[in-house]
């Protein structure tokens, strides 16, 4: 079964997530595009797209429409030649209207699995949950005469064990779209010890068509991206403990937040990059990864406590951020949650005293945008964090350890084989997360 032929009949799990309807609409854009190529015209391409939502498959299919516009509208010379047996297609409106319907002709959404059992490709992007994950494609497969391959978007499950107890023989790859998927251009390539060499043969050709960035990870809980996130984001939240020792709570987040965007120039607050994540989610991906990690304690309380008071995060359907451990107007955190009030104190009323203990900025700091996309970026970096490293602050100490241990945590994942090299840590954070340069760095030595 060659390239075309295996992306004949898809399926997408959880397609009306944040993560499966990027993925849907990469996946039906490439077959749209392989449906107008000579050789495959008159072949029917087919994607499921399921999930358990028939509210939510109705958005998903107004999402698809709309991103297909805009699609359309970036490459219409292409498609003019595409279209060139079709002396109908006279205006671009025309060229774009037809590529549209192309692409929502394909998709298939249903809230039923039985679709799934004619499929030869399955990408399974739902919850979190080894045992759900498991009893799904361990149905499909069992009903499923094609032997699919499956791409698993699990950025924290362990890919062999998938693979052994739903018994797929093989037939299945971590495949971890970054979020969100349309955007991104990395994502991480798990084998499992078992995986067939056609599966990550054919996923690379896949990646490169989408043109995305891949990482390779070995196949350990949480893999390169969340090996990294969630220790980050331990270390974040343990500071802010310690600090709450000597302010409120909410006074210690926003400047845990603050030092760990600001001072160390990245795009968000550890805090902020947690809600964004999901609280919940974030929680949910330790307790996956710590069973595997022997030696450390992947856990939070205070994330366990955030979550029996209902603080969640993530984003709402339109994509703006939803309040979590920090309140959002237009997309910034004006309050903190105090789970002692169970309300959200707003920064502006003790913004202005925790920023004097923190202590005065660098005289060089600059924003993240402002640094990661400067010819001079390297320059920037080095001049602020020159500064940070001689100043006496608050500020800086806390920059200065918690660069320390992003690095410490870096090294740690090339040192236990989960990462293949020094520049896999630093590609996955400064493509996947955005940051401005990689945490393994001689900037604090």
């Amino acid at each position: 079964m060659n390239y075309t032929e295996r992306l004949s009949n898809v399926t997408v799990l959880g397609a009306a997530g944040k993560m499966g309807s990027g993925i849907l609409l990469l996946t039906a854009q490439e077959m749209a595009d392989l449906s107008l190529k000579p050789e495959n015209k008159g072949k029917v391409f087919v994607i499921n797209a399921i999930d358990v939502s028939s509210e939510a498959l109705v958005g998903l299919m107004r999402y698809i429409r709309v991103q297909a516009v805009k699609a359309a509208e970036k490459k219409t010379v292409q498609l003019r030649t595409a279209y060139a047996d079709r002396p109908d297609l006279i205006d671009n409106s025309d060229i774009i209207q037809q590529y549209v319907e192309d692409v929502m002709l394909i998709i298939r959404p249903s809230i039923h699995l039985e679709p799934t059992y004619g499929s030869t490709l399955v990408f399974e992007a739902i919850k979190e949950d080894p045992e759900l994950k498991v009893k799904i494609l361990s149905q499909i497969d069992q009903n499923n005469p094609n032997k699919p391959w499956y791409f698993t978007n699990t950025s924290s499950i362990p890919i062999t064990q998938l693979d052994e107890k739903a018994k797929l023989g093989g037939r299945i790859i971590g495949f971890h779209f970054y979020n969100p998927p349309a955007v991104q251009k990395l994502v991480e390539l798990i084998k499992s010890d078992h995986t067939l060499p056609e599966v990550e043969e054919f996923a690379l050709q896949y990646a490169k068509k989408l043109r995305k960035v891949i990482v390779p990870s070995a196949d350990f809980a949480g893999f390169v991206g969340n090996g990294h996130f969630m220790r980050d984001a331990i270390h974040g939240i343990s500071e802010a403990t310690m600090l709450a020792k000597e302010v409120s709570l909410p006074e210690a987040i926003y400047m845990v937040n603050k030092v760990s965007q600001e001072y160390l120039v990245r795009p968000m607050g550890i805090f902020q990059l947690i809600d964004y994540v999901g609280v919940d989610v974030c929680q949910y991906i330790m307790s996956v990864m710590n069973p595997f990690l022997p030696d450390e304690d992947l856990h939070s309380d205070l994330l366990d406590r955030m979550i029996e008071l209902d603080i969640k995060g993530g984003q709402n359907s339109d994509g703006s951020q939803k309040d979590g451990i920090l309140k959002y107007d237009k997309g910034r955190p004006v309050g903190v949650f105090n789970p002692d009030t169970k309300q959200y104190d707003m920064i502006a009323d003790f913004q202005a005293a925790c920023d004097d203990m923190l202590g005065v900025l660098p005289s060089s700091l600059q924003p993240w945008k402002s640094v990661a996309f400067s010819p001079k970026k390297e320059n920037l970096l080095q001049a602020i964090f020159d500064e940070e490293k001689v100043m006496n602050t608050l500020g800086a100490e806390l920059a200065r350890k918690y660069a320390k241990r992003s690095k410490e945590i870096g090294l740690k994942l090339v040192a236990d084989h989960v990462a293949f090299s020094e520049k896999d840590v630093n590609t996955v954070l400064l493509t996947g997360f955005f940051h401005a340069y990689g945490p393994i760095n001689n900037y604090f030595d």
